[in-house]
């Protein structure tokens, strides 16, 4: 008896410790805890229910208060809680507190309008490495618009949390390492909102969640993906991308190895082929991990810049129904209806013989047939020579002339001309654009830009008249024009604007 009892101890012991770890565990984990975004100095959306969630001991009173409001609820079998507080107009700072297992108080919280800025580097561009930084920054007073930027991460599946550099208030200290395009966007919004009845400015609050060098697909759920078959050429390039990164490694090192050694011996580093970071263009990771953690927090829409990623291989003819379906995937994550969303026609760039930049900036231009898009473009103000040009100013302008017209209902002209329709009529072909009204101009003496082609669809420069809405072209070489194209190369010299000064989308008719 004794000898089985001597037998018996160790193993309770060892249950014991283990049942205290348990305990010890869930004790770790009864901390009231919030995500990342609801913090001191956020903006929280106005007009809309104000949406506070996360975890603490499952069974445990929550409740919170806001604006004089308040409410509770009880955290599930899984520990999650959410509360809706009622929605009110913009003003603040306020404070709010959320009470459970522990308390905890954010101070510094305004209401207004809150904007996701996503895409590749263009987007993630710096307002510190922006055109004339130095007097961007130094005027950058701006307390009324605060920026929460998400760190980069991929997963593969949707998080409930992300992280993120906490909520800032926009300074000249603060703003140089934020989102050049985002904050230059915010500013124009902000300006051209109607101000409070105490005279301040209505708050911006702006998200900014972007990674350089990566496709859309990798921004869009798996689910929404897997839901257009004609989506599958893009899985399956990931899956090439797989098959491919043992060697990627072995170059990873490889490099490593070479630069080391050129250093060692004062030499420069040397130069490589970039090449994607394979987890940041996984299907789904980008959303999984910096988006889908975001899609419980109300927003009034985005802003894109994203598609250079999109241009090689033969990624370029996915993109309508890629960008499309991705649009479509956020706002049904939302849950808020077609919330609008604002992006940018890629600018020009030298980007080489075959390129496929044209084809994804018309892609882009055929999104806009999805409700409460805008687009920006951006032909005129990029760097032939520079896949990141300086000048976001113009491109954040843009973005907010659409967001002023779509978002806030403002009677403004917000878009350069966009092809409507081409009817060849003999010699001629006759090119009808929405978004000329008050008519056509041509930047300098004549309208560039443009080709035309006949049935053989050999494509020749055409000479171009303006006729008010219209712009008629005519070649020597076509002698019965039926398709026509209009910035057909990845930095063309396209000369067409509208009369409030805003260049026309690069377009390919060959319907």
């Amino acid at each position: 008896m004794t000898r089985r009892n001597s037998s018996i101890r160790p193993a309770l012991l060892r249950w014991l410790t283990f049942l205290l770890i348990l305990v010890g565990a869930q004790l770790a984990q009864a901390e009231l805890t919030l995500p990342a975004v609801l913090a001191d100095h956020m903006v929280v959306q106005r007009d809309r229910a104000v949406h506070l969630w996360g975890w603490d001991t499952p069974g445990q009173a929550v409740s919170a208060s806001f604006r004089g409001a308040s409410a509770k609820t009880q955290a599930d079998d899984y520990g999650r809680w959410e509360i809706f507080l009622p929605p009110g107009d913009a003003g603040g700072p306020f404070p709010m507190e959320v009470h459970g297992s522990s308390s905890i108080q954010f101070s510094d919280v305004l209401v207004g309008d809150v904007w996701l800025a996503s895409g590749q580097s263009n987007m993630e561009f710096t307002t510190g490495h922006a055109a004339h930084a130095a007097d961007e920054l130094k005027s950058a007073d701006r307390p009324r618009i605060r920026l929460f930027h998400v760190e980069k991460a991929s997963a593969g599946f949707a998080k409930d949390d992300l992280k993120a550099r906490p909520w800032i208030v926009v300074s000249s200290d603060s703003v140089k390492d934020f989102s050049a395009v985002g904050y230059f966007f915010a500013r124009e919004v902000q300006d051209h909102l109607p101000r409070l009845k105490n005279r301040q400015a209505v708050p911006i609050g702006m998200i900014e969640a972007d990674w350089g060098g990566t496709p859309a697909e990798a921004w869009t759920s798996l689910k929404a993906l897997s839901g257009d078959a004609g989506l599958m050429p893009v899985l399956s390039s990931y899956s090439e991308m797989t098959e491919g990164e043992a060697n990627k490694l072995r170059e990873d090192q490889w490099r490593k190895q070479v630069t080391a050694k050129a250093l060692a011996e004062g030499k420069p580093a040397p130069q490589f082929q970039w090449h994607p970071d394979f987890q940041s263009w996984q299907p789904g990771g980008l959303y999984n991990a910096m988006i889908a953690p975001l899609t419980s927090f109300p927003v009034r829409g985005f802003i894109w810049y994203q598609g250079e990623s999109n241009t090689g291989g033969d990624r370029a003819p996915y993109y309508a129904a890629l960008f499309q379906t991705m649009i479509r995937d956020w706002r049904s994550r939302w849950r808020e209806g077609d919330l609008p969303f604002l992006f940018v026609q890629l600018a020009n760039y030298k980007s080489g013989p075959g390129s496929q930049w044209p084809m994804v900036r018309d892609a882009q231009r055929q999104t806009l047939s999805l409700r409460n898009t805008g687009m920006a473009v951006a032909i005129d103000v990029g760097n032939p020579d520079d896949i990141h040009p300086t000048n976001k100013q113009d491109v954040g302008k843009r973005l907010a002339l659409a967001a002023r017209a779509i978002a806030y209902g403002e009677p403004i002209e917000y878009s350069g001309p966009l092809f409507r329709e081409a009817v060849p009529y003999g010699e001629r072909i006759t090119v009808t654009f929405d978004h000329a009204t008050g008519g056509l101009v041509a930047k300098g003496s004549a309208v560039r830009g443009f080709e035309i082609a006949g049935q053989d669809r050999h494509f020749e420069p055409a000479i171009a008249r303006i006729e008010g809405p219209t712009v008629v072209l005519t070649s020597a070489s076509v002698a019965r024009p039926l398709f026509v194209r209009y910035g057909s190369s990845g930095s063309p010299d396209c000369t067409l604007y509208n009369s409030a000064g805003l260049p026309a989308a690069t377009f390919e008719d060959q319907k």
